[in-house]
Protein backbone atom coordinates (compact mmCIF):
# COMPACT_ATOMS: atom_id res chain seq x y z
CA UNK A 1 0.00 0.00 0.00
CA UNK A 2 1.62 3.18 -0.96
CA UNK A 3 2.22 6.03 1.71
CA UNK A 4 -0.27 8.70 1.82
CA UNK A 5 -0.36 11.74 3.91
CA UNK A 6 2.64 13.82 5.60
CA UNK A 7 6.14 13.01 5.14
CA UNK A 8 7.63 11.47 8.99
CA UNK A 9 10.60 9.59 9.57
CA UNK A 10 11.34 6.52 11.85
CA UNK A 11 13.96 5.78 14.52
CA UNK A 12 14.93 2.25 15.83
CA UNK A 13 17.08 1.50 18.84
CA UNK A 14 17.58 -2.14 18.22
CA UNK A 15 18.03 -4.71 20.86
CA UNK A 16 18.38 -8.51 20.67
CA UNK A 17 15.17 -9.03 21.46
CA UNK A 18 13.14 -6.02 20.84
CA UNK A 19 13.46 -3.03 18.52
CA UNK A 20 11.57 0.43 19.87
CA UNK A 21 10.60 2.90 17.24
CA UNK A 22 9.95 6.23 16.95
CA UNK A 23 8.23 8.27 14.14
CA UNK A 24 8.38 12.20 13.98
CA UNK A 25 7.42 14.96 11.48
CA UNK A 26 8.90 16.70 8.82
CA UNK A 27 9.31 19.64 11.28
CA UNK A 28 10.72 17.19 13.84
CA UNK A 29 7.82 16.79 16.18
CA UNK A 30 7.53 13.21 18.08
CA UNK A 31 4.16 11.41 16.64
CA UNK A 32 4.56 7.89 18.83
CA UNK A 33 6.66 5.58 20.06
CA UNK A 34 6.45 1.60 20.11
CA UNK A 35 8.32 -1.64 21.02
CA UNK A 36 8.29 -4.51 18.09
CA UNK A 37 9.65 -7.86 18.56
CA UNK A 38 13.00 -9.07 16.49
CA UNK A 39 11.14 -11.33 14.03
CA UNK A 40 10.06 -11.32 10.58
CA UNK A 41 6.55 -10.37 11.33
CA UNK A 42 7.69 -7.60 13.80
CA UNK A 43 10.09 -6.09 11.19
CA UNK A 44 6.25 -6.33 9.24
CA UNK A 45 4.89 -4.83 11.70
CA UNK A 46 7.11 -2.12 12.47
CA UNK A 47 7.13 -0.60 8.42
CA UNK A 48 3.17 -0.99 9.23
CA UNK A 49 2.93 1.09 11.95
CA UNK A 50 5.09 3.87 10.69
CA UNK A 51 3.18 3.94 7.86
CA UNK A 52 0.22 4.62 9.06
CA UNK A 53 1.54 8.64 10.57
CA UNK A 54 1.98 9.00 6.69
CA UNK A 55 4.83 9.16 4.00
CA UNK A 56 7.52 7.49 5.53
CA UNK A 57 10.89 8.73 4.01
CA UNK A 58 13.69 7.06 5.49
CA UNK A 59 14.34 5.46 8.57
CA UNK A 60 17.52 6.23 11.15
CA UNK A 61 18.46 2.67 12.61
CA UNK A 62 21.02 2.07 15.20
CA UNK A 63 23.09 -1.21 15.12
CA UNK A 64 22.66 -2.20 11.61
CA UNK A 65 25.86 -4.39 11.93
CA UNK A 66 24.84 -5.95 15.14
CA UNK A 67 21.21 -6.03 16.57
CA UNK A 68 19.79 -4.28 13.74
CA UNK A 69 21.50 -6.57 10.78
CA UNK A 70 18.16 -8.20 10.17
CA UNK A 71 15.59 -5.06 10.19
CA UNK A 72 18.25 -3.66 8.25
CA UNK A 73 17.84 -6.28 5.62
CA UNK A 74 14.37 -6.08 5.81
CA UNK A 75 14.40 -2.42 4.69
CA UNK A 76 16.32 -2.70 1.82
CA UNK A 77 14.10 -5.77 0.49
CA UNK A 78 11.51 -3.67 0.81
CA UNK A 79 13.51 -0.35 -0.70
CA UNK A 80 12.62 1.62 2.45
CA UNK A 81 16.05 4.27 3.20
CA UNK A 82 17.48 3.53 5.90
CA UNK A 83 20.12 5.58 7.26
CA UNK A 84 23.14 4.04 9.93
CA UNK A 85 22.73 6.14 12.95
CA UNK A 86 25.66 5.99 15.64
CA UNK A 87 24.55 6.07 19.64
CA UNK A 88 23.77 9.70 21.00
CA UNK A 89 27.18 11.59 22.09
CA UNK A 90 27.38 11.67 25.98
CA UNK A 91 26.79 15.29 26.26
CA UNK A 92 23.54 14.99 24.35
CA UNK A 93 22.73 11.99 26.64
CA UNK A 94 23.64 13.79 29.66
CA UNK A 95 21.52 15.93 29.04
CA UNK A 96 18.22 14.63 28.04
CA UNK A 97 19.44 11.21 29.62
CA UNK A 98 19.32 8.13 28.35
CA UNK A 99 16.28 5.22 27.59
CA UNK A 100 15.56 3.66 24.65
CA UNK A 101 12.88 5.53 23.26
CA UNK A 102 15.14 8.87 23.92
CA UNK A 103 17.36 7.37 21.82
CA UNK A 104 15.10 5.79 19.33
CA UNK A 105 13.68 9.59 18.79
CA UNK A 106 16.91 10.70 18.21
CA UNK A 107 17.74 8.45 15.64
CA UNK A 108 14.43 9.92 13.87
CA UNK A 109 16.22 13.07 14.34
CA UNK A 110 19.68 12.42 13.16
CA UNK A 111 18.05 10.82 9.90
CA UNK A 112 15.75 13.98 9.88
CA UNK A 113 18.67 16.86 9.91
CA UNK A 114 21.46 15.16 8.13
CA UNK A 115 23.70 14.22 11.17
CA UNK A 116 23.35 10.94 9.98
CA UNK A 117 23.23 9.97 6.21
CA UNK A 118 25.50 7.17 5.88
CA UNK A 119 23.68 3.91 4.02
CA UNK A 120 24.55 0.70 5.81
CA UNK A 121 26.43 -2.18 4.56
CA UNK A 122 24.15 -4.55 2.61
CA UNK A 123 25.68 -7.89 3.88
CA UNK A 124 24.12 -10.07 1.06
CA UNK A 125 27.41 -10.86 -1.42
CA UNK A 126 30.65 -12.15 -1.32
CA UNK A 127 32.02 -10.04 1.10
CA UNK A 128 29.37 -10.97 4.09
CA UNK A 129 30.73 -14.89 3.18
CA UNK A 130 34.09 -13.26 3.72
CA UNK A 131 33.40 -11.85 6.93
CA UNK A 132 32.27 -14.59 8.20
CA UNK A 133 34.93 -16.97 7.29
CA UNK A 134 37.82 -14.41 8.28
CA UNK A 135 35.85 -14.60 12.23
CA UNK A 136 36.66 -18.27 11.96
CA UNK A 137 39.90 -18.27 10.59
CA UNK A 138 41.25 -15.67 13.38
CA UNK A 139 39.64 -17.56 15.97
CA UNK A 140 41.91 -20.52 14.59
CA UNK A 141 45.01 -19.00 14.37
CA UNK A 142 44.65 -16.98 17.49
CA UNK A 143 44.08 -20.38 19.29
CA UNK A 144 46.77 -21.99 17.43
CA UNK A 145 49.10 -19.44 18.52
CA UNK A 146 48.11 -19.63 22.19
CA UNK A 147 48.58 -23.46 21.82
CA UNK A 148 52.17 -22.94 20.72
CA UNK A 149 52.88 -20.65 23.67
CA UNK A 150 51.15 -23.60 25.78
CA UNK A 151 53.53 -26.16 24.72
CA UNK A 152 56.90 -23.69 24.77
CA UNK A 153 55.79 -23.46 28.34
CA UNK A 154 55.22 -27.09 29.87
CA UNK A 155 58.89 -27.92 28.09
CA UNK A 156 60.12 -24.63 30.16
CA UNK A 157 59.07 -26.72 33.35
CA UNK A 158 58.98 -30.02 32.52
CA UNK A 159 61.32 -32.98 33.27
CA UNK A 160 64.96 -32.86 32.44
CA UNK A 161 64.58 -35.81 29.57
CA UNK A 162 62.08 -34.31 28.19
CA UNK A 163 63.03 -30.69 28.02
CA UNK A 164 66.18 -32.14 26.92
CA UNK A 165 64.86 -33.28 23.79
CA UNK A 166 62.22 -30.90 22.63
CA UNK A 167 63.91 -27.80 23.86
CA UNK A 168 66.16 -27.60 20.59
CA UNK A 169 63.39 -28.27 17.91
CA UNK A 170 61.05 -25.56 15.94
CA UNK A 171 57.19 -25.50 17.54
CA UNK A 172 56.42 -27.57 14.32
CA UNK A 173 58.91 -30.17 15.09
CA UNK A 174 57.42 -30.20 18.96
CA UNK A 175 54.17 -30.74 17.48
CA UNK A 176 54.75 -33.45 15.45
CA UNK A 177 57.08 -35.20 17.67
CA UNK A 178 54.96 -34.56 20.98
CA UNK A 179 51.80 -35.99 18.90
CA UNK A 180 53.22 -39.32 18.34
CA UNK A 181 53.87 -40.24 22.31
CA UNK A 182 51.86 -42.96 23.90
CA UNK A 183 52.32 -41.96 27.56
CA UNK A 184 51.80 -44.17 30.31
CA UNK A 185 50.57 -44.26 33.70
CA UNK A 186 49.69 -40.13 34.45
CA UNK A 187 50.34 -40.39 37.85
CA UNK A 188 54.01 -39.79 37.00
CA UNK A 189 54.62 -36.46 36.42
CA UNK A 190 56.48 -36.86 33.17
CA UNK A 191 53.85 -39.21 31.83
CA UNK A 192 51.44 -36.54 32.71
CA UNK A 193 53.81 -34.33 30.25
CA UNK A 194 54.04 -36.48 27.40
CA UNK A 195 49.90 -36.62 27.78
CA UNK A 196 49.23 -33.26 28.20
CA UNK A 197 51.94 -32.78 24.90
CA UNK A 198 50.14 -34.87 23.10
CA UNK A 199 46.73 -33.83 23.84
CA UNK A 200 48.00 -30.14 22.86
CA UNK A 201 49.88 -31.04 19.87
CA UNK A 202 47.21 -33.03 18.29
CA UNK A 203 44.90 -30.14 18.64
CA UNK A 204 47.62 -27.57 17.15
CA UNK A 205 47.79 -30.56 14.47
CA UNK A 206 43.52 -30.30 13.85
CA UNK A 207 43.78 -26.29 13.67
CA UNK A 208 46.55 -26.50 11.07
CA UNK A 209 44.32 -28.29 8.58
CA UNK A 210 41.56 -25.62 9.55
CA UNK A 211 43.77 -22.86 9.02
CA UNK A 212 44.75 -23.92 5.84
CA UNK A 213 41.50 -24.84 4.76
CA UNK A 214 39.76 -21.11 5.70
CA UNK A 215 42.94 -19.28 4.48
CA UNK A 216 42.15 -21.32 0.66
CA UNK A 217 38.73 -20.44 1.01
CA UNK A 218 39.15 -16.34 1.62
CA UNK A 219 41.75 -16.78 -1.09
CA UNK A 220 39.58 -18.04 -3.44
CA UNK A 221 36.47 -15.32 -2.33
CA UNK A 222 38.77 -12.37 -2.46
CA UNK A 223 40.12 -13.32 -5.70
CA UNK A 224 36.26 -13.97 -6.84
CA UNK A 225 35.06 -10.48 -5.06
CA UNK A 226 38.09 -7.82 -6.71
CA UNK A 227 41.02 -9.26 -8.90
CA UNK A 228 42.17 -6.12 -8.81
CA UNK A 229 42.62 -5.59 -5.38
CA UNK A 230 44.11 -8.83 -5.67
CA UNK A 231 46.83 -8.09 -7.56
CA UNK A 232 48.02 -4.68 -6.15
CA UNK A 233 51.27 -4.13 -4.71
CA UNK A 234 51.22 -5.72 -1.33
CA UNK A 235 47.92 -6.86 -1.42
CA UNK A 236 47.04 -10.40 -0.57
CA UNK A 237 44.29 -12.30 0.62
CA UNK A 238 44.55 -11.71 4.45
CA UNK A 239 44.58 -7.73 3.77
CA UNK A 240 42.04 -7.76 0.91
CA UNK A 241 39.63 -9.49 3.13
CA UNK A 242 40.06 -6.97 5.55
CA UNK A 243 39.49 -4.06 3.34
CA UNK A 244 36.66 -5.42 1.30
CA UNK A 245 35.13 -6.19 5.14
CA UNK A 246 35.49 -2.58 5.76
CA UNK A 247 33.77 -1.22 3.28
CA UNK A 248 31.22 -4.24 2.51
CA UNK A 249 29.19 -5.04 -0.40
CA UNK A 250 28.13 -1.68 -1.58
CA UNK A 251 31.13 0.17 -1.97
CA UNK A 252 29.40 2.90 -3.39
CA UNK A 253 27.85 3.85 -0.17
CA UNK A 254 30.92 6.06 0.36
CA UNK A 255 30.73 8.90 -0.99
CA UNK A 256 34.29 10.46 -2.03
CA UNK A 257 37.85 8.98 -1.61
CA UNK A 258 38.26 11.39 1.50
CA UNK A 259 35.05 9.27 3.02
CA UNK A 260 36.88 5.71 2.41
CA UNK A 261 40.58 7.84 4.01
CA UNK A 262 38.23 8.60 7.16
CA UNK A 263 36.83 5.40 7.49
CA UNK A 264 40.52 3.71 7.45
CA UNK A 265 41.78 6.29 9.99
CA UNK A 266 44.24 7.61 7.54
CA UNK A 267 42.32 11.31 7.25
CA UNK A 268 44.36 14.06 9.50
CA UNK A 269 42.00 15.99 11.30
CA UNK A 270 42.38 19.63 11.51
CA UNK A 271 43.86 20.58 15.10
CA UNK A 272 44.20 24.33 14.49
CA UNK A 273 43.51 27.09 17.25
CA UNK A 274 44.32 30.88 16.80
CA UNK A 275 47.66 31.31 15.09
CA UNK A 276 48.82 27.72 15.35
CA UNK A 277 47.40 25.65 12.20
CA UNK A 278 48.25 21.71 12.18
CA UNK A 279 46.79 18.38 12.08
CA UNK A 280 46.76 15.84 14.06
CA UNK A 281 47.28 12.22 13.96
CA UNK A 282 43.44 10.37 13.20
CA UNK A 283 42.84 7.66 15.79
CA UNK A 284 39.52 6.76 15.06
CA UNK A 285 38.26 4.89 11.80
CA UNK A 286 38.49 1.13 11.67
CA UNK A 287 41.92 -0.18 12.84
CA UNK A 288 41.88 -3.68 10.96
CA UNK A 289 41.39 -1.28 7.59
CA UNK A 290 44.49 1.46 8.74
CA UNK A 291 46.53 -2.10 10.22
CA UNK A 292 45.98 -3.47 6.27
CA UNK A 293 47.18 -0.05 5.02
CA UNK A 294 50.43 -0.38 7.27
CA UNK A 295 51.03 -3.54 6.20
CA UNK A 296 50.72 -2.63 2.49
CA UNK A 297 53.67 0.40 3.05
CA UNK A 298 55.56 -1.61 4.56
CA UNK A 299 55.98 -4.55 2.07
CA UNK A 300 56.10 -1.61 -0.47
CA UNK A 301 58.75 0.07 1.27
CA UNK A 302 61.00 -3.16 1.58
CA UNK A 303 60.35 -4.24 -2.10
CA UNK A 304 59.11 -1.55 -4.67
CA UNK A 305 61.29 0.62 -6.16
CA UNK A 306 59.23 3.78 -6.53
CA UNK A 307 58.34 3.80 -2.89
CA UNK A 308 61.67 3.43 -1.85
CA UNK A 309 62.64 6.09 -3.70
CA UNK A 310 59.47 8.19 -2.20
CA UNK A 311 61.15 7.71 1.35
CA UNK A 312 64.54 8.43 0.22
CA UNK A 313 63.01 11.90 -0.84
CA UNK A 314 60.65 12.18 1.97
CA UNK A 315 63.81 11.69 4.65
CA UNK A 316 66.50 14.13 2.76
CA UNK A 317 63.59 16.64 3.46
CA UNK A 318 63.59 15.70 7.08
CA UNK A 319 60.69 13.01 7.65
CA UNK A 320 61.06 10.16 10.07
CA UNK A 321 60.23 6.81 9.11
CA UNK A 322 56.51 7.40 10.97
CA UNK A 323 55.53 10.08 9.46
CA UNK A 324 56.82 8.47 5.92
CA UNK A 325 54.60 5.82 6.49
CA UNK A 326 51.45 7.83 7.71
CA UNK A 327 51.84 9.82 3.88
CA UNK A 328 52.07 6.46 2.60
CA UNK A 329 49.12 4.85 4.04
CA UNK A 330 47.24 8.10 3.00
CA UNK A 331 48.18 7.52 -0.98
CA UNK A 332 47.02 3.64 -0.72
CA UNK A 333 44.01 4.32 0.30
CA UNK A 334 43.25 6.56 -2.69
CA UNK A 335 44.44 3.92 -4.78
CA UNK A 336 42.83 1.26 -3.47
CA UNK A 337 39.48 3.33 -2.99
CA UNK A 338 39.96 3.56 -6.78
CA UNK A 339 39.92 -0.69 -6.78
CA UNK A 340 37.33 -0.75 -4.74
CA UNK A 341 34.56 1.21 -6.62
CA UNK A 342 36.02 0.67 -10.06
CA UNK A 343 38.41 -2.12 -10.58
CA UNK A 344 40.51 -2.68 -13.80
CA UNK A 345 40.52 -5.34 -15.96
CA UNK A 346 43.00 -8.30 -15.21
CA UNK A 347 44.95 -9.98 -17.65
CA UNK A 348 45.46 -13.31 -16.86
CA UNK A 349 49.22 -15.31 -17.95
CA UNK A 350 49.13 -18.14 -20.14
CA UNK A 351 50.22 -20.06 -17.17
CA UNK A 352 47.32 -22.34 -16.70
CA UNK A 353 49.36 -24.99 -17.89
CA UNK A 354 51.87 -25.28 -14.89
CA UNK A 355 49.35 -26.66 -12.01
CA UNK A 356 48.40 -29.35 -14.02
CA UNK A 357 52.00 -30.50 -14.64
CA UNK A 358 53.16 -29.52 -11.25
CA UNK A 359 50.14 -31.97 -9.77
CA UNK A 360 50.85 -34.64 -12.48
CA UNK A 361 54.38 -34.98 -10.95
CA UNK A 362 53.29 -35.36 -7.64
CA UNK A 363 55.10 -32.02 -6.11
CA UNK A 364 53.57 -29.56 -3.89
CA UNK A 365 53.30 -25.79 -3.61
CA UNK A 366 55.50 -25.79 -0.76
CA UNK A 367 58.36 -27.65 -2.44
CA UNK A 368 57.75 -25.43 -5.17
CA UNK A 369 57.98 -22.16 -3.25
CA UNK A 370 61.13 -23.70 -1.00
CA UNK A 371 62.98 -24.52 -4.07
CA UNK A 372 62.51 -21.14 -5.97
CA UNK A 373 62.95 -19.73 -2.40
CA UNK A 374 59.60 -17.66 -2.19
CA UNK A 375 55.89 -18.27 -0.83
CA UNK A 376 53.36 -20.61 -1.99
CA UNK A 377 51.15 -18.06 -2.42
CA UNK A 378 53.12 -16.49 -4.96
CA UNK A 379 53.28 -19.82 -6.83
CA UNK A 380 49.58 -20.33 -6.62
CA UNK A 381 49.12 -16.75 -8.00
CA UNK A 382 51.85 -17.54 -10.43
CA UNK A 383 49.62 -20.47 -11.82
CA UNK A 384 46.55 -19.20 -11.73
CA UNK A 385 47.42 -15.99 -14.04
CA UNK A 386 46.41 -13.51 -11.59
CA UNK A 387 49.74 -11.82 -10.89
CA UNK A 388 52.11 -12.38 -13.69
CA UNK A 389 55.84 -12.64 -12.99
CA UNK A 390 57.91 -13.24 -16.07
CA UNK A 391 61.21 -14.30 -13.62
CA UNK A 392 59.69 -16.34 -11.38
CA UNK A 393 57.57 -18.24 -14.69
CA UNK A 394 60.85 -18.86 -16.39
CA UNK A 395 62.65 -20.55 -12.79
CA UNK A 396 59.81 -21.98 -12.18
CA UNK A 397 59.00 -24.12 -15.74
CA UNK A 398 63.43 -24.95 -15.83
CA UNK A 399 62.87 -26.30 -12.34
CA UNK A 400 59.57 -28.06 -13.14
CA UNK A 401 61.04 -29.37 -16.43
CA UNK A 402 64.22 -30.98 -14.26
CA UNK A 403 61.65 -32.55 -11.81
CA UNK A 404 59.66 -34.37 -14.49
CA UNK A 405 63.18 -35.61 -16.49
CA UNK A 406 64.85 -36.83 -13.29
Amino acid sequence: MADIGPEVVGGVDTHKDTHVAAVIDAVGRLLATAVFATTRQGYIDLVAWMRTFGHLTRIGVEGTGSYGAGLARHLAKNNIETIEVNRPNRQMRRNRGKSDTVDAEAAARAALNGQASAAPKTRDGLVESIRVLRIAFRSARDTRAVLGVQIRDLIVCAPDDLRGVLEPLSTAQRVELAARYRPGPIANPTEATRAALRCLARRYQSLTVEVEQLRTSLDTLTLEANPALRIAKGVGADVASILLIAVGDNPQRLRSEAAFAALCGVSPIEASSGKTVRHRLNQGGNRQANHALWRIALVRLSSDPATKAYAKRRRAEGKSTKEIIRCLKRYIAREIYRLLLNPTPVETSNTTDLRPARTAAHISLETVANALNTWPARISELERGIRPNPELEHNYRAWLKTQIAA
